[in-house]
This record gives C-alpha cells, sequence and structure tokens, in this order.
C-alpha cells in the first residue's frame, strides 16, 4: 500500500490547520509553509471542502479553517476520504466482489493482519496527536 501526493498533502494540509486553530489561514500561506504547490492545494482543499472538513470564508480576510476540533479529526478519516479504500489487497475492500478461492485462500491472512494493523494506526491517532508531535519534534531541534 502506498498513500499517493493527495493523501500526504491532505493530511499536511489538515495538520496546518490544526496548528492555527482559532485562525483563518490563506491557502498561500499553508502552501508557503508546507512547500506545496498552491494550484494542487485548491484541488486537495476542494475535497477536503466538500466533505465539511474545513469552512471557507471569502474575502481579504477569507482562508479556510477546521470544521471540528483537531481532536476529531482521524488520520484514518482524512486518508480514506483522499486514498478511498487503503486495503492492500482487493478482496478486503469494503465493497470487494466475493472471491472465489476465498475459503481455500491461506495468504489473505497475511493482508487482513497487515489491514488491521494498518487500521489500527491511523484510526487511533488524531490531527491532535500529529500536533503535539510536531510540537515536540520542533522544541528538540531548537538551537540555542
Amino acid at each position: 500500500m502506498t498513500i499517493s501526493t493527495k493523501g500526504r498533502y491532505a493530511l499536511r494540509i489538515m495538520l496546518d490547520l490544526a496548528g492555527h486553530i482559532g485562525e483563518t489561514t490563506k491557502l498561500k500561506d499553508i502552501a508557503s509553509r508546507q512547500e506545496i504547490s498552491e494550484k494542487y492545494m485548491e484541488q486537495i482543499i476542494a475535497v477536503l471542502n466538500k466533505a465539511g472538513y474545513v469552512r471557507s470564508t471569502r474575502g481579504a480576510q477569507g482562508g479556510y479553517q477546521l470544521v471540528k476540533a483537531p481532536k476529531e479529526y482521524t488520520v484514518g478519516m482524512i486518508l480514506r476520504l483522499t486514498e478511498g479504500s487503503l486495503a492492500p489487497v482487493e478482496c478486503l475492500a469494503e465493497h470487494a466482489l466475493p472471491c472465489e478461492r476465498e475459503d481455500k485462500c491461506a495468504t489473505v491472512e497475511v493482508y487482513r493482519r497487515i489491514y488491521e494493523a494498518v487500521n489500527n494506526v491511523i484510526d487511533t491517532m488524531t490531527l491532535q496527536d500529529l500536533v503535539e508531535i510536531e510540537h515536540e519534534k520542533s522544541v528538540n531541534n531548537y538551537v540555542i
């Protein structure tokens, strides 16, 4: 399983907004801080906006902000929105057709365990957790 650029950038955009909670943040500022093309970000933010994860404000003081608190967004929510299924094989995907080998396939257990492990991580980590990790890393990397 590989997370696409779209999924990685969506997570970084949401993390940036979580780090500026209570503020309306311009897209160009997020693009600058995250080193992401503003054009590409427009496409991703549109998906986040349509899903109700962010809200936009128009005008000179306009921009974007999270709709909910950072602790209410899991990494899994964001990645599934942008990536779709994160199943490592098609037969484990949410709306997969029944597999004709299902009753005799031993290897599916490997993929099932991988999928469960991934889901356990992404469904328990929140944007708030990432904000705290980012803060910790910035403090530990502070040079006097």
